[in-house]
């Protein structure tokens, strides 16, 4: 039976078709490796997701956590799928061998990991969270550190989280107030609280460890004065209970099934060591956490995107299924009203509604794969040009790989509500949880509209521009490799498109109007993001060049869909752009 949490022939496609990952095996880091791992750990990851994390999504989102003011309850579960999910020794699939994982491309790992965030986002958030934190442990903490805290992630037994937002901080993390006082045996002592901590406090693990940006007094001004600390919920190795306290949950419209917390630093409740205070570790040098905290950061933006692919394949295929077997209405040629109805699937406007999805979230998933397949050759470079033309391809997809997926799969799973119709907004169809699951994603790791400051602020203008210009090299050959085939006319499409924004974007600048080139940056992130996808259509269609059969009709008609209703949408946008038209700018708070 086809599963409707993904589609393994699309990941197939993807990875082995189109991204050819088996050449990542040619590779020192990943020459352990072959097909026969490569698909072993896929049909894993499909197996333990369908049987312990799918089957207690609803159940997770409809009986959320519960906090008696000590103890956070939270359903059996949960823990089951997690400990499958250790077992399996999942947690650790990229994870280097010298420190007990298994060192797979981070391309598998992650079209993996996928299958788990389709089949339940919440109970996925937990290891999600972990992998990111114990990987920013062995980028910049100490080889001790590491030693202490990263094996026992991998077990499962211990959890991770990331603490960056406070109530009055929110995304402006130079406003933080949280303080690290140093003491004289080389730890710290923190003290001040942190808002939206996703899997902050439960039962499920031994110990949970906090990566904490917090402020050592008399360091600098604002983000300069950001350090980093590790602080766990029990001190290592002692056990003693630190004082972080679970000030209380907060209920979310999704995501539901994962803890999020608001938590308390040196409260007072406990007292380790007998002084005020919870312990805390720095990790690398005294103000610079900030630029560690973004190594998992980034980690985090390209896994929400990929989250929010998820989301929105499994809402598609939901949709694609119900569409497939719900009969409604007849063809509007069909004059004999004693004929049987007919599937919705034969109306040409579900399959309108029906191709865009799939437009949307396959689409979305050859980005995030793209951007897995970048990670692995950052990791494996094999020159000093390598390393940093993939850097500046991250540098400059992350932000559209994050937001892109988070607002349009968010749409697919729109779509596929209206496909379900009076049905859609039941509780006992699956796609309106989805659609609330996802609409956390444009907030997640940074809204779209810091994405778009990012994007356009600092990833496009960085090292004169040369993010910028190794994309264009990039979508410069998929443009060759189109113009002599069937696709020659979405290769010129994209390239046209692509010029017109490289032009739009040197004259916002050129200007000299920085305010206003700012100004709608967001609108420049989704114009900027449909060229990127109609980019990843026109290399998935070139993969199907001389292959038959109804997969690869459906990619090569999916293509020709987004080309044909999407794409068209950048005109408006990059007119709006090139004006530096200042409407917002010029609003005030008196006309609202």
């Amino acid at each position: 039976m086809r599963s409707t949490l993904l589609s393994r022939r699309d990941l197939d496609f993807l990875l082995y078709e189109w991204l050819d990952v088996l050449a990542l095996t040619e590779r020192k880091r990943f020459a352990e490796h072959s097909r026969e791992t490569f698909d072993g750990v896929l049909d894993l990851s499909e197996q333990v997701a369908t049987r312990y994390f799918a089957t207690h999504n609803k159940l997770n989102d409809t009986h959320e956590p519960t906090f008696d003011g000590e103890t956070v309850t939270i359903i059996p579960e949960v823990s089951a799928a997690l400990d499958a999910f250790a077992k399996a020794e999942l947690l650790g699939m990229t994870v280097d061998e010298r420190f007990g994982g298994a060192q797979l491309p981070a391309t598998v790992g992650n079209a993996c990991f996928a299958w788990f965030q389709a089949a339940n986002v919440g109970t996925s958030a937990y290891p999600f969270l972990t992998l990111a934190n114990l990987n920013l442990l062995i980028a910049h903490g100490s080889e001790e550190q590491a030693a202490t805290y990263v094996r026992p992630m991998l077990e499962g037994r211990f959890f991770g989280t990331m603490c960056l937002s406070e109530t009055q901080a929110g995304s402006s993390l130079a406003d933080i107030t949280t303080r690290a006082e140093p003491q004289a045996d080389g730890t710290y002592r923190l003290f001040g609280n942190k808002m939206w901590i996703s899997g902050g406090d439960h039962e499920l693990s031994e110990n949970i460890i906090h990566l904490v940006l917090a402020k050592i007094p008399g360091g600098p001004a604002g983000t300069k004065g950001i350090s980093l600390f590790i602080v766990p919920k029990y001190v290592v190795p002692t056990g003693e209970r630190n004082d972080v306290v679970l000030a209380g949950l907060n209920h979310k419209m999704g995501y539901r099934g994962a803890t999020n917390t608001v938590l308390n630093f040196g409260e007072g409740k406990y007292t380790p060591a007998g002084a005020p205070g919870a312990v805390g570790y720095l990790i690398g040098e005294a103000n610079r956490g900030l630029s560690y905290m973004f190594h998992m950061m980034n980690e985090a933006r390209l896994g929400v995107g990929l989250g929010a692919t998820a989301l929105g394949y499994t809402g598609y295929l939901k949709s694609l299924d119900y569409a497939r077997t719900r009969a409604q209405g007849r063809p509007p040629t069909a004059k004999d009203p004693a004929a049987p109805q007919v599937p919705i699937i034969s109306h040409p406007d579900v399959k309108r509604m029906l191709l865009a999805q799939k437009s949307y979230v396959e689409g979305a998933l050859a980005l995030a794969l793209y951007c897995s397949r970048l990670l692995d050759i950052q990791h494996s470079a094999q020159s000093e040009e390598e390393a940093r033309s993939t850097t500046l391809l991250l540098d400059i997809l992350t932000p559209v790989a994050k937001s892109w997926p988070s607002q349009w799969c968010l749409e697919a799973n729109n779509l596929a509500i209206q496909v379900h119709g009076g049905y859609g907004y039941t509780r006992e169809y699956d796609v309106e949880q989805h659609y609330r699951d996802n609409r956390l994603n444009p907030i997640h790791e940074g809204t779209h509209g810091i994405q778009g400051l990012d994007l356009l602020g600092r990833k496009v203008v960085q090292q004169g521009g040369a993010s910028l210009v190794e994309l264009a090299a990039k979508i410069a050959e998929t443009v060759r490799a189109g113009r002599d085939s069937e696709f020659a006319d979405l290769a010129a499409q994209l390239d046209a498109t692509w010029q017109r924004l490289v032009s739009v974007t040197a004259d916002m600048f050129g200007a000299g109007d920085l305010e206003a080139a700012l100004a709608n940056s967001s609108v420049y992130l989704e114009t900027f993001g449909h060229i990127v996808i109609a980019w990843m259509w026109l290399e998935q269609a070139i993969t199907t060049i001389g292959r038959s059969g109804d997969f690869y009709d459906g990619k090569r008609q999916a293509a020709r869909y987004f080309f044909a209703y999407e794409l068209p949408k950048t005109a408006p946008t990059l007119e709006l752009l090139a004006s530096l038209d200042r409407t917002t700018l010029t609003m005030r708070d008196e006309w609202f």
